[in-house]
């Protein structure tokens, strides 16, 4: 168990005036445990469950078939096992729950993921108790990464920056995208990622589309390529977005990436503790704008376990950074109006004088050379 992350909870809980704080998802069940169960986001039936009481007590609740694998991570904590196809997982955590002191108290669940028949059944096996949405709890708790995640999401950002350079520089004009995907995904595994998520390999007009994967399409001189990748340990992602021209760029793509380039650098110098997330969109917008071309609703977004978290920096809510803080930043065109897309991705912590990049392996001040 990751206690650092339980004392955070404990504190959160006695804001709130909570007794159980109950973490089923599997983002948050990996914030509380430091690991995924590996079938729980396929088979999201097979709950795997973090429960923590205000005085910091910790229980899991786990499936049979991950059994050995919970046991294994977690090989002196409080295990409740319930049968895939002999049992109801909301048996064992009502269990749980009652003996974390709670079966007339208020309950902490996550009701943005618990299924509504799991809610309704938890209900009546504990209907002496306050069922309430925590979901908030969590998003709120994992804005600031402890150091430990901080380190964990620099590594992750290294592997994904690495591993693109590695796919540019696997392919030349008449090799396809299928090939920069081979070199992308086995630099990932060399480096130690478990896996990853949301690979786009988008060249040629294909850059202009957002998130597409890899095709047999083969490559030309002057093509634009937008390569993005979201490495993973532990549940956690470090997405970075490379932009590359195979041989001599147009002129227009040169023309924008500066541009885009310099978006960066004005938004890494504006995000520090205590600035709106607001006015660091606006400063980026002041230099985008010079393009004429329609802007993105923000420019970062935090991360971690999800691909998206609060806090964002865009146009729509407001927010104050504090230190701790991990975002990726993305200034970015889709639509350039002259067939190709660019798009720059880094990932950031708010540090306590300013910003560090994490994804610092590769220079993006040109545009890389393919060929």
């Amino acid at each position: 168990m990751r206690q650092d992350v339980i004392q955070k909870q404990k504190a959160a809980m006695a804001a709130a005036g909570l007794d159980v704080l109950v973490a089923i998802s599997p983002e948050n069940f990996a914030y509380g445990t430091g690991f995924v169960v590996p079938s729980q986001p396929l088979m999201r039936w097979r709950h795997a469950i973090c429960a923590v009481n205000s005085d910091g007590k910790a229980g899991i609740v786990a499936v049979d078939m991950e059994e050995t694998t919970v046991r294994g991570k977690l090989p002196d904590a409080d295990i409740r096992i319930w049968g895939e196809f002999t049992d109801k997982p909301m048996n064992a955590l009502a269990q749980l729950i009652s003996d974390l002191g709670a079966t007339n108290g208020k309950v902490g669940l996550e009701m943005n993921y618990l299924p509504a028949g799991d809610h309704d059944h938890l209900k009546r096996l504990l209907p002496g108790a306050m069922l309430i949405a925590a979901a908030e709890i969590f998003d709120q708790l994992r804005q600031i990464k402890t150091p430990e995640e901080i380190d964990l999401l620099q590594r992750l950002s290294r592997i994904s920056d690495t591993a693109i350079a590695a796919s540019f520089d696997a392919v030349k004009a008449g090799m396809t995208e299928m090939d920069m995907a081979a070199a992308l995904t086995r630099s990932v595994y060399e480096q130690g990622a478990e896996h990853f998520k949301l690979m786009i390999v988008a060249t040629g007009p294909r850059s202009e589309l957002p998130n597409v994967g890899p095709t047999e399409r083969i490559l030309e001189p002057g093509d634009i390529c937008r390569v993005e990748i979201f490495s993973i340990i532990d549940g956690y992602h470090a997405g970075v977005c490379r932009t590359a021209s195979v041989e001599d760029p147009p002129e227009k793509a040169v023309e924008i990436w500066k541009n885009l380039v310099e978006c960066k650098y004005r938004v890494l110098d504006a995000i520090r503790p205590g600035a709106s997330a607001k006015q660091v969109y606006e400063i980026f917008l002041e230099k985008f704008g010079e393009l004429g071309l329609p802007p993105i609703s923000f420019v970062g977004h935090g991360i971690g376990l999800h691909l998206h978290e609060d806090p964002y920096l865009g146009k729509y809510d407001d927010y104050t950074l504090e230190a701790g803080m991990v975002l990726g930043i993305e200034p970015l065109v889709y639509q350039s109006g002259h067939g190709f897309g660019l798009q720059l991705k880094d990932m950031v912590t708010v540090t306590d004088t300013g910003a560090k990049l994490l994804s610092d392996s590769t220079d993006t001040d040109t545009l890389y050379r393919i060929g």
